[in-house]
Formats: structure tokens, sequence, C-alpha cells
């Protein structure tokens, strides 16, 4: 991102004066917020990640000097922040892939570093999560506010005096929100220019993208989420790993990223890349044979195994209610075992527990990794019966319990957003935020998931045609094995050949 007399760009497009000045505010907002320190200094170091290091051979980027040295050579970082489960699923995507390729992955998450950034993001996602619940309260302000805010779409007039004006009147599909957010991310550089500037590095959020380039990082990859194309997820100086050929197209010509509907200079060609979709190594590795064992047991008649997930943002329980209470007698006929994951939401058990307590049916807990990893392993082989509950008490477990359950199950009900991509059959109940429209018809075109399910009623409609018939799970499998042979899920991969500068090939 440039300056050029009083006025900021983006890949040449140019935002206005007045914008530019109000974008500088934005900043010293923060500035003055959390009493920034432009010349404070860091140390890091890096130790074993307690929850995952193993599985995915993560060690964590600490601050001070508790840990061991930061290596030079064989390390990939990874930047991420937790903002929902979504930003987390797709570094661990990013992780997976490069250990499989050699690399050492250095986790780095924003919230976990004490300073501004975790002031900056704390802030933002506090507001981020307490509207997307709104969002699924009212559907007043989901479909005149919250739509309109998460796609930028003219036909949905924003209501400015509804909310704060910070959080209204910047649309994330815009240039001028990109700037916004720029600006904001350049307080985070004094951290990242403790780093090599040469190290790779992925990042699953523009943020951690954006603290990056201005901290003078120069192998930056994006691992861009979505599949809708906002001007806020891209970062003059990196490079961008996008999921779909659509969202290329919209990446590469800026499409709709002019609040005044003016056609805008394209990104350079060697800043946007299709990669395909952002997934696990183990996931990708084991398709055949995963789908194969769906099939086998929907031939021997087994009950259908549903996995259903509460999204990080907390929303959707009146959704979340009404599958539960479709599926029960579904579970006591036989039909289906039903496994249910809270992610690390306490407060959700304690609403769940509420809701079954006259329903009569057991409920099996998973509460720790040791025994959601030893119930996956055991159903591999053998046959799987009931409701399932899953709760952990931290964010890499809540999230890396829906991968591992993936490979063992049959069909995942999951809102349309990162888990949209995943190698699994899915029924995609409503989105949270208009953004989240398009990974469902990602999904769809696909054919490993059903198209969107907009209402209740919509998704028990869905949850009978892939319990009580087989024809669509079939056809989701066998269009998954399809996908696979064609780098439909090799996105992860390509995102590291991208950042290390070596070439992948399956």
């Amino acid at each position: 991102m440039k300056k050029i007399n009083g006025k900021y760009t983006l890949f040449e497009n140019e935002l206005s004066e007045a914008k530019s000045k109000a974008t500088d505010r934005w900043q010293q907002f923060f500035v003055k917020k959390f009493k920034y320190d432009p010349n404070e200094k860091y140390t890091l170091s890096v130790q074993s990640n307690h929850y995952l290091g193993d599985v995915l051979g993560i060690k964590d980027i600490v601050r001070g000097d508790s840990g061991d040295s930061l290596p030079s050579k064989g390390s990939v970082v990874i930047s991420t922040i937790r903002m929902g489960y979504g930003h987390y699923r797709i570094a661990m995507a990013g992780a997976s892939c490069a250990r499989a390729m050699g690399y050492t992955p250095l986790w780095l998450d924003l919230l976990a570093i004490p300073g501004i950034t975790t002031d900056v993001i704390n802030w933002c996602n506090t507001n981020y999560s307490r509207y997307s619940r709104l969002s699924q309260q009212n559907s007043f302000f989901n479909k005149y506010i919250w739509e309109s805010l998460t796609t930028g779409d003219p036909s949905l007039p924003i209501l400015n005096s509804i909310l704060n004006a910070w959080i209204v009147t910047w649309p994330w599909r815009f240039l001028k929100t990109n700037i916004k957010d720029y600006k904001m991310s350049e307080l985070f550089r004094n951290l990242y220019q403790t780093l090599p500037s040469d190290m790779p590095m992925l990042t699953s959020h523009m943020w951690n993208c954006m603290g990056a380039v201005a901290g003078g990082m120069t192998n930056v990859v994006d691992m861009v989420f979505d599949n809708w194309p906002m001007a806020f997820q891209l970062t003059e100086g990196a490079k961008h790993g996008i999921q779909s050929p659509s969202a290329y197209y919209g990446f590469r010509t800026m499409r709709g990223f002019d609040d005044k509907g003016k056609i805008m200079k394209p990104a350079p060609p060697d800043s946007v890349f299709y990669t395909g979709a952002h997934i696990d190594h183990e996931l990708v590795e084991n398709i055949e044979g995963d789908c194969a064992a769906r099939i086998r047991r929907m031939n021997n008649n087994e009950p259908r195994r549903i996995l259903l997930t509460m999204g990080g943002a907390g929303a959707q329980r009146e959704l979340f209610k009404a599958i539960i209470e479709y599926s029960i007698p579904l579970v006591k006929s036989g039909k289906m075992a039903l496994f249910v994951n809270l992610g690390d939401h306490k407060d959700n058990w304690t609403w769940l527990q509420a809701e079954l307590k006259d329903s009569s049916v057991e409920i099996q807990t998973h509460f720790d990794w040791d025994d959601t990893k030893a119930l996956a392993d055991h159903i591999r082989e053998q046959s799987a019966h009931g409701v399932h509950v899953f709760l952990h008490d931290n964010t890499f477990h809540a999230v890396y319990s829906t991968n591992y359950l993936m490979r063992v199950v049959d069909v995942m009900i999951t809102k349309p957003s990162e888990l949209a991509f995943y190698p699994i059959p899915k029924i995609f109940n409503a989105r949270v935020g208009g953004h989240e429209k398009w990974g469902a018809i990602r999904g769809a075109e696909l054919g490993d998931g059903t198209v969107e399910a907009t209402t209740i009623p919509l998704t028990l409609q869905a949850i009978d045609m892939l319990v009580n018939h087989n024809d669509l799970l079939e056809l989701f499998c066998d269009a998954i094995v399809k996908n696979k042979s064609v780098g439909i899920y090799d996105g992860a991969y390509n995102c590291v050949a991208l950042a290390t500068g070596t070439k992948w090939e399956r």
C-alpha cells in the first residue's frame, strides 16, 4: 500500500483524500486507546505446542526468551488469530501440509503475543462476535445490516443509525475497508520485524498478512478465506492463495471493490494464485479410503454417522435445538449416530443438557483430547451408536476434533464457513453473514454438499435425505474422490510451495 499526494492506493487504485484522512483517524483511534508505542521491541522464542505438537508438528512462537531460539532454516511460520474457528482451521491446514512437505510449522497466534496485537484484535473480535450472534437472533438486523456489511451488496442498504458508525460504514468488500485494515495492522509491524524478513510465512487472516508486510517480510502467502471476494483480504506485497476459480476472478479483477461501482485496475497476476481449497494433509491423503468406508457402512445398513458443529461465534442455538430434537428419534431407532461438537463453548453444554433432560437418550461425553481421539480411532472399524457430545478446554482441540472426527463420520452439518471446502459429505445449514453464501454455492456445485438450507424445515429435510436415503451420500462421496484427482483440495500444499519457492506435486 502506498500514499501518494495524500491518497492511499492499493494496486494503483486510489482512495479519496477524505477517506484516506478518515483511515488515518481510524489508526489513531487505536494508537490512543491502547497507548501504542512505535518503538516497542519484541523478543521471540519457540516452544513445543502442548496441544497438537505431536499431531501437526507445530511449535509455538512466544514472546520472551523462555523457549528455544527461532530456527533459521527448514521452517514455515503459520501466522493466525482466533476469530471464530475458521482462521485457526486454515492455519492448521497450512501447518499440516508444511509438515508433510518436510518443514517445521512455527505457530504465531497474534492473540498469544501480549501487547498491541492482543489489545486491538480482542476489541475487534468482541464486536464481530456480538453482531454475529445478533444476526441469528434478529431477522431485521440480519437482512438489512449484517448481510450488507459482510457482502458489500448495494441492494441491501446499511442502516447507519443502528450501529456504531465505526463498524457500519466500512462494508468489508470495498477498497476503503482494505486501507483501513492495513493502517490498523501497521501497528503490528514491530512484532514481525523481529523475524527474519525472508522467512516463509503463511497467514490465515488479512491482519496477520498486513502486519507481516508492514514489518518488511517478503515471502508472505495469505491463505484467503471464504468464496466471496472482498477487498479487505488483499495485501499489496504478499501472495494470495485463492480457493476457487470464481473467487480468483473476483480478486484478480477487484470486481465490486469500489463502493461507487467504478471498474478498478486489476490486481497483478503475481499477487493472486488459484491454489485450491485449504485442507489438511491427513484428510486429503485418506480421501479414497474414508469415502469407501462411508459406502461400506451404507451398504451394511449401519447407523448414519452425523457430525453437527457449533461455530466459533456461538450463534444458531435455535437451529441446533431443532436439529437435535429431530435427530433423537432417528438415534433411538438405530438409523443415526449423532456427534455434536460444542468446540470450547462451555455455556453451550449447560444449554444442551437442559434441552435434552426430557429426551431419555443417553449422552456419551468426550471432554478431553485423548478420549475424543480414542473414540474416533475405535469407530474407524467398529460400529457407532447413540449421541456423543464433544467439549474441549482449548481452541486447538476444539477445532481439530472436528477434523479428526471427519474421517470417521458420514455427513457433517455445518454453516457454509471454512468447513464448506472440506472433503466430507455436507449439509449446509443457514449462513451467518452474507459472505458465507458463496461457500455453500461452491460446495453444492462441486458435488460434495447440499445447497444452503436457509430455514430450519429445509435443514431437517436435508437430514432426512442423507439419513433415510442412499443416493445423495453415494453421489457426494463419488464427487469427493473425483475432486481430489484434479487437485480441488490441494490449496494448502500449493500455498506452502508459494511461500518457500519450492515445487509440489502429489
